[in-house]
């Protein structure tokens, strides 16, 4: 059984977007989308540590246009 992650989104704002962008929000969507905001968390203080910080910037979270 995978363990349930700690919410970092709201679950609202979320909702409204998709709405906005003219479709309807399934079920799973919020959750799927909190476990890749822990996943972009997670790779960005990699990233920090690695460049040997301990603070996150933003060139740390990689996000392509």
């Amino acid at each position: 059984m995978a363990k349930e992650l700690e919410t970092l989104v709201v679950a609202s704002k979320i909702k409204t977007a998709i709405k906005d962008a003219g479709c309807n929000t399934g079920g799973d969507a919020v959750e799927a989308i909190n476990g890749y905001v822990h996943w972009l968390v997670s790779q960005a203080a990699k990233r920090a540590e690695a460049n040997g910080r301990k603070t996150v910037r933003a060139h740390d979270v990689m996000i392509a246009d």
